[in-house]
């Protein structure tokens, strides 16, 4: 029974490139996905309040025969969706 002296190094060099593949390649984690929404959730409430509440002080200070209040929680709804996307997008792209 012949014993090839190299086979040691080989499977210790092979384990090595799996262990450093692990390392620089992570896999998706639970934390990470709950913090994905966090940001998404964020994204949408700054600018969805933000405009409500300039819309309230609108309303006060300049009435109009439309609601400036819902006009402006709507266009934050909107805003915040294109904040979400972009990031997502972004996000994305890093893998």
């Amino acid at each position: 029974m012949t014993r090839d002296p190299d086979k040691p190094a080989a499977d210790i060099a092979r384990q090595a490139d799996r262990m450093k593949s692990r390392r620089d390649n992570p896999g998706p984690s639970p934390l990470r996905g709950i913090g994905t929404f966090g940001m998404i959730g964020w994204s949408i409430a700054v600018p969805t309040v933000g405009g409500a509440f300039l819309g309230l002080w609108l309303d006060r200070v300049a009435p109009q025969g439309f609601s400036w209040t819902l006009a402006l929680i709507l266009g934050g709804v909107v805003i915040g969706g294109f904040i979400s996307a972009a990031w997502i997008n972004k996000e994305g792209g890093n893998k």
